[in-house]
């Protein structure tokens, strides 16, 4: 169950207990704003104590956003639309000749318009790829399903993990950087 707390500076923040959450941790986002995921046993008001303990950062994290979305205005619904459309033919393709290069296999693949990430793996062998990756260029995509394919042999970021994706992409590090210069929207 969420709450919200309304902040005279900030506005809403929203208090989220997750069952799956490990530790309290703090989130700002251009489209969900302020939010705090917290262990469900956790009560909201450690929460809200992290919230408040953090509101200076908060505060100029918003700042931050708000003048990169100045620079870079949101897209419409009709331009999204499109994305999803270019991403439905292409990326689904791409994933299936990557995937049988490098002898990986996967169930199916969702297209969806994440927030946080670009690319997502399930244990199930289901890939979800982000429909922002049309905006990016090819070797920058590759990388991302690359990186998901892996996941699939190993669903951390441990060793095995890094070897493997040093095995099919040996300049992931500078990609992954690269990457980083990339806003979801």
């Amino acid at each position: 169950m969420d709450k919200t707390y309304i902040d005279p500076d900030v506005g809403p923040v929203v208090l989220r207990k997750v069952l799956r959450a490990r530790r309290i941790t703090l989130r700002v986002s251009p489209r969900r704003g302020v939010s705090v995921t917290m262990p469900y046993l956790v009560p909201y008001s450690a929460g809200l104590d992290l919230f408040i303990s953090r509101k200076p950062w908060v505060k100029e994290k918003l700042e931050i956003l708000k003048r990169k979305m100045a620079d870079q205005p949101q897209p419409g619904p009709e331009e999204i639309e499109a994305m999803r459309m270019a991403a439905k033919r292409t990326l689904p393709a791409r994933l299936a000749e990557l995937a049988e290069k490098y002898s990986f296999t996967y169930n199916q693949v969702r297209i969806k318009h994440n927030v946080s990430n670009w690319g997502s793996c399930s244990r199930k062998g289901n890939i979800n790829l982000n429909l922002n990756l049309v905006r990016l260029p090819d070797d920058l995509k590759d990388y991302v399903i690359l990186h998901e394919l892996c996941h699939l042999k190993h669903p951390n970021h441990g060793e095995a993990f890094h070897a493997l994706l040093e095995s099919v992409c040996p300049d992931h590090r500078k990609k992954e950087k690269e990457l980083r210069k990339y806003r979801i929207f």
